[in-house]
């Protein structure tokens, strides 16, 4: 096994591998392969799974994790390896020359990219590619595995592919209605802790959703007060953000009768397990807005200066319920105006 992988993936990788399992153990199986009948029929036991292929080859990528989840225990190691999308623009010789890259690169996210998610491009990428070198990012990559039950261990980078060491925890979420589009709509606490689905475009890659807990965990809060160091923010999506262009579909929920114009932002559950507990109870009595109060009150997008601006507004809401609106919307109109007041 071990002159396989060193042949295949090279020294740095098995090494690698050999931190976290023992590679020559009898209990680990060494594949390569993209057809998960090759994982169910595999006569052999193991409690440490490898592959060698890549995830981006696999047409039907969380249904092949899902069936490697099936032949594993909790406690279990699963190892995967995808080529990021950074990784292929790296190796493609066409990056070195000026215009052609942008064409190159824009036809190729097109075809790679949106085909597969679009209703009537998706047979037609399919019956050309079967599936095959898919564009995947590193987000997405480990999102799916989240996904299916995983928990991510370790990775890291060798010639040009990324190899993903996970635990298995649970099973899948078998996530039928996984999000592509530019239009993304995220589970939120709305008033009286109701999960509601609050619109934005995309500012992220598809399944980051389910890195929230592990970005937060390696990297913690920023000052900004989002997750330090998020690489599952998509290039385009910082400029959406600072300016909230990716929050205008939430008029959306407001014509729903979900969220106000002003009020303290819908946050996840995960959040909110954040918060103090005093605010929590302020904060489930009201209905969330697409304005938050920190805009209002010209404060820091920093972790406790929103909290504190949203205690602040929702003291005043409870004593003065209607004109608090008001005021805090013309507030912010104003500093979004005149103070050029940015989001983080």
């Amino acid at each position: 096994m071990k002159d396989l992988i060193i042949e295949r993936s090279g020294q740095g990788a098995y090494d690698f591998f050999n931190k976290y399992i023992e590679v020559d153990s009898k209990n680990t199986l060494v594949v390569s392969t993209t057809n998960e009948f090759n994982i169910i029929n595999n006569p052999y036991s193991f409690n440490t799974l490898i592959n060698l292929s890549k995830l981006n080859n696999i047409r039907y990528i969380n249904k092949f994790l899902e069936k490697v989840n099936s032949k594993l225990n909790n406690g279990d190691i699963f190892i995967a390896c995808l080529e990021t999308y950074a990784a292929r623009k790296e190796r493609i010789k066409v990056r070195k020359i000026p215009v052609v890259k942008q064409i190159y690169f824009g036809m190729e996210f097109i075809f790679l990219r949106v085909f597969p998610k679009m209703w009537g491009f998706k047979k037609v990428y399919f019956l050309l590619t079967r599936g095959r070198n898919r564009i995947l990012s590193k987000a997405e990559g480990l999102g799916r595995l989240v996904s299916c039950g995983f928990e991510i261990i370790a990775y890291e980078n060798f010639n040009g592919l990324l190899y993903i060491v996970v635990k298995k925890v649970k099973e899948p979420e078998f996530n039928m209605h996984a999000s592509y589009g530019p239009l993304y709509k995220m589970p939120r606490m709305g008033k009286n802790g109701k999960i509601i689905g609050v619109y934005k475009f995309r500012t992220m890659h598809p399944y980051a959703e389910y890195l929230q807990d592990y970005v937060l965990k390696v990297n913690g809060y920023s000052e900004t007060g989002k997750p330090a160091n998020d690489f599952r923010l998509t290039p385009w999506g910082s400029f959406l953000r600072r300016y909230w262009l990716d929050e205008l579909p939430q008029l959306i929920n407001v014509f729903k009768g979900e969220l106000k114009l002003v009020g303290v932002r819908p946050i996840s559950q995960r959040y909110f397990q954040d918060i103090p507990e005093d605010l929590r109870e302020l904060r489930l009595k009201q209905k969330p807005g697409c304005i938050p109060p920190y805009v209002s009150l010209d404060r820091k997008s920093s972790v406790d200066a929103v909290l504190q601006a949203e205690r602040e507004y929702l003291i005043q809401k409870s004593k003065q319920p209607y004109f608090t609106d008001i005021k805090f919307f013309f507030k912010a109109i104003f500093n979004i105006l005149f103070r050029r007041k940015r989001s983080a």
